[in-house]
């Protein structure tokens, strides 16, 4: 389905939910973005009637409980309307960790620039009695963190649309210019990658935003190809990135009796006065940061600089994140 087909149902649910009368298909028309045309047109009034009955049968095959009546006998056009009351989630019981989780995609999908949806998914979740905070995670953020490249990949692989775009490879002085038909983006070992089909290579690859360089550029036309059926993404990253090898240690120091999880990662572990140093194997240090960003003042870095350097870089962000959010709240 296009971005401007999906924003059109939106808006006409968001239209027949905010009425309790029937909207005729005439009102409808002159109240829905995407539906704009000259009823005194034949052909233009056609095509708009042939776009709302396929807009219709969509919104029925999602469950959505489209109504159809009028609003008195003397009304010779009937109307279309959806009850709130039908429409309303049921109670959803979340424990406090699933809870958690939802909060986390949704601050991801808002960094995404998709915000809309995640507040519409949020309302729905709050409005059916869930206690959803999405303060309660921000010391998670940097584990769901994305690339400039995944907003524009993501609705170019949703969109079924061609893209180019620079990318950066360890070996080489100078980015490369890649053509691809992308099918999905995915996140495995803590990184986001793109899968799709070279069309220089003619042969499936897939690419590491964070080695995207410069803007990803939209060349084709919408639905411009199909993604073979039943494609398993992770597993072409896998096979591509093959195994991680840790060959560089890490030093922090952990608070007494905290960071289980990094504990469970060290090879080493002494205790001294100012609590236990743990020796860590790490391939990529940015990574390894986001482990260690999320446990906050209960683990300080010693060593090396790189990974110091990270976890820096990854407190700014999340300070700036802050203040961002701080303002946007005193402007509300």
């Amino acid at each position: 389905m296009s971005r401007s087909r999906t924003e059109r149902l939106v808006n006409l649910v968001i239209c027949l939910l905010s009425t309790r009368r029937f909207l005729t298909a005439a009102q409808i028309a002159a109240t829905v973005p995407g539906y704009e045309h000259d009823p005194e047109d034949a052909k233009d009034h056609e095509a708009f009637q042939r776009k709302f009955e396929r807009d219709k049968a969509e919104l029925r095959e999602l469950g959505v409980p489209l109504e159809t009546g009028t609003a008195s006998v003397f009304d010779a056009e009937p109307g279309y309307r959806i009850a709130p009351r039908e429409y309303a989630l049921p109670d959803i019981p979340l424990e406090p960790d699933e809870a958690a989780a939802v909060g986390i995609a949704a601050r991801l999908w808002q960094h995404a620039g998709l915000a809309a949806a995640a507040s519409s998914g949020l309302a729905k979740l709050r409005a059916a009695g869930i206690d959803v905070d999405p303060q309660a995670t921000l010391g998670l953020e940097p584990m769901v963190t994305v690339d400039p490249a995944f907003a524009p990949l993501t609705a170019a692989a949703r969109d079924r649309r061609e893209v180019n775009f620079d990318y950066r490879v360890p070996d080489r002085d100078a980015p490369t210019r890649r053509r691809l038909q992308p099918w999905g983006v995915v996140c495995w070992r803590g990184r986001w990658y793109v899968v799709g089909h070279d069309l220089d290579r003619a042969a499936t690859r897939c690419f590491r935003l964070s080695r995207v360089v410069g803007a990803v550029r939209v060349t084709g036309d919408t639905g411009a190809y199909e993604p073979p059926a039943g494609v398993d993404l992770i597993s072409h990253v896998a096979r591509w990135s093959g195994p991680v090898e840790r060959s560089n240690r890490a030093t922090v120091l952990v608070a007494p009796g905290r960071a289980a999880g990094l504990r469970r990662w060290a090879t080493e572990c002494s205790s001294g006065p100012d609590g236990d140093r743990l020796i860590l194997p790490y391939a990529d240090a940015d990574y390894l940061a986001g482990q260690i960003v999320g446990y906050g003042p209960e683990v300080r870095v010693l060593e090396p600089p790189e990974v110091r350097e990270a976890v820096i870089q990854r407190l700014k962000e999340i300070a700036a994140r802050h203040d961002e959010l701080a303002v946007a709240g005193g402007a509300r």
